[in-house]
């Protein structure tokens, strides 16, 4: 298997450090507001990653935070006069909703910056004692970027080239610093903020060093792939890169992968242009599935132009999938149930080759494009197998199927359509629930609603009586 190393900028054969398992963190979104588009691009792809090493039968550590405390989160909180945990609460809750509906798997952790504040401050005090970080004379905790001899390694920027240029890594007090490209590790409180008791000052901490401590915490002090967008080389992660290796005396990460940038009508992604689509705008449109087959159909690392033509190609590719996935199964459950001709064993020989097709070029640095092309040719020759007038055995019917669901399952793709259930069969329900009520049969009345709310009906008991929506 190979993957390219944004640090080397090359393929690499994957090695991991401990033989069978995978350690892999991925930053997670800021949860100020919805989640955006943009942000769905790295979930789904590294969660597709993810579904492919557990296919080849790897223990897969998979840690993705949520950053919870953050200027945007604060300035919310100030404006709807609520505490910052309200606003942090709220959106880690319907990002979940909207990774739920994309087919993104929880992480093993979703670890929270605010529960983590002191590995934070005993990495701080580390980088202090070894003469990586100082303290200015207001309680800010700087790192000593030229100290660490690798800053710049990821990105392949030079230090002095970025010394000209470092109004990009300025803040507040910025004459404090021993250098201008110090970056903040920790920094005193404002009013009205959020902040925490340090041997320093009252204060929070930067962004950089949440990563580094939850990446130690939950995976060790090394880990076989670091993810995330290609916005985060610089300046994030590189000095993810200067902090943990400088704490830790050892190498951080074994491989770093970045997705591309996701483009709106062939323009960068912003409010000001009118081009801003949360996951949840695209929902009201678009089945999520719809949204993920579509980030799937471009290789991770090449620009993805999203347009509404775009994603209805994606709507009708991906349902060509669940219709031959339907058909299959049906014709499954009417055939006999025979052992496998001899026919069918070659058959199903042919229907190998596309297996063996999508794994390889998902261990060429997860081409989910040309595994997508490989499902498609199962697809076709599974149309061509169940024609009118073909004829096979449920074993065999069955057998490719599960082909098709193994495949797909890998690509995070959901093939068996869940059934709708009819306006008439719902109110046939309420009318069952209303007349258990009346017997005060409560047990069945809450039962109802509960079935009625697996398939993703709400029930609402109004004055005029019960009213129902899809959730």
């Amino acid at each position: 298997m190979k993957i390219y190393n944004t640090e080397s900028k090359q393929k690499e054969e994957f090695v991991p450090i401990e033989e069978g398992k995978v350690r892999m963190y991925v930053c997670g979104p800021t949860v100020y507001n919805l989640i955006h588009i943009g942000n769905a691009r790295p979930m789904i792809v590294f969660d597709t990653v993810r579904r492919y090493f557990e296919y080849k039968g790897y223990q897969v550590n998979y840690v993705s935070n949520f950053t919870d405390v953050d200027d945007k989160i604060i300035k919310k909180a100030l404006e709807e006069g609520v505490d910052a945990s309200v606003i942090s609460e709220r959106y880690i809750a319907e990002c979940k909703k909207d990774m739920q509906g994309m087919n993104v798997k929880p992480a093993t952790t979703h670890p929270q910056a605010t529960q983590e504040i002191d590995g934070m401050i005993a990495m701080i005090s580390t980088l202090i004692e070894k003469g990586f970080a100082y303290v200015a004379a207001d309680g800010t905790v700087y790192f000593r970027t030229r100290k660490f001899d690798y800053y710049g390694k990821l990105s392949h920027k030079n230090l002095d080239d970025l010394r000209s240029g470092f109004r990009n890594l300025q803040v507040s007090g910025e004459e404090q610093k021993e250098d201008p490209l110090d970056f903040v590790l920790w920094k005193p409180k404002k009013d009205g903020e959020p902040y925490w008791e340090s041997p320093w000052c009252q204060g929070r901490p930067g962004w950089h060093i949440e990563c580094s401590v939850m990446s130690k915490r939950y995976l060790g002090d090394q880990i076989d792939i670091h993810a995330g967008g290609e916005d985060l080389i610089f300046p994030h992660h590189e000095n993810e890169i200067a902090q943990s290796e400088a704490a830790n005396g050892k190498e951080f990460t074994h491989y770093w992968m970045h997705n591309a940038f996701l483009n709106i009508d062939n323009r960068k992604m912003s409010k000001s242009l009118g081009n801003f689509f949360t996951v949840r705008d695209i929902s009201e449109k678009y089945d999520l599935q719809v949204l993920r087959f579509f980030m799937l159909s471009a290789h991770y690392r090449s620009p993805l132009n999203f347009s509404d033509e775009l994603m209805k190609a994606a709507e009708s590719g991906l349902n060509r999938i669940i219709t031959a996935a339907g058909n299959l199964k049906d014709k499954a459950a009417k055939a006999e149930n025979t052992e496998l001709s001899d026919v069918e064993k070659e058959l199903l020989s042919q229907a190998d080759t596309y297996r063996a097709k999508f794994e390889e070029v998902m261990e060429d640095d997860f081409n989910t494009a040309d595994a997508i092309a490989a499902v498609f040719d199962l697809v076709r020759f599974i149309n061509t197998e169940i024609a009118d007038g073909k004829s096979h055995s449920g074993a065999f019917l069955n057998k490719l199927y599960a082909e098709l669901s193994t495949l797909t399952d890998v690509l995070g793709i959901i093939i068996e359509k869940e059934e709708e259930i009819l306006a008439e069969d719902i109110e046939k329900l309420i009318e069952e629930r209303q007349a258990a009520r009346k017997n005060k049969d409560f047990a069945r009345a809450d039962a109802i609603r509960n079935e009625l709310l697996e398939k993703g009906i709400i029930l609402e008991d109004t004055r005029e009586g019960v009213k129902w929506k899809k959730a």
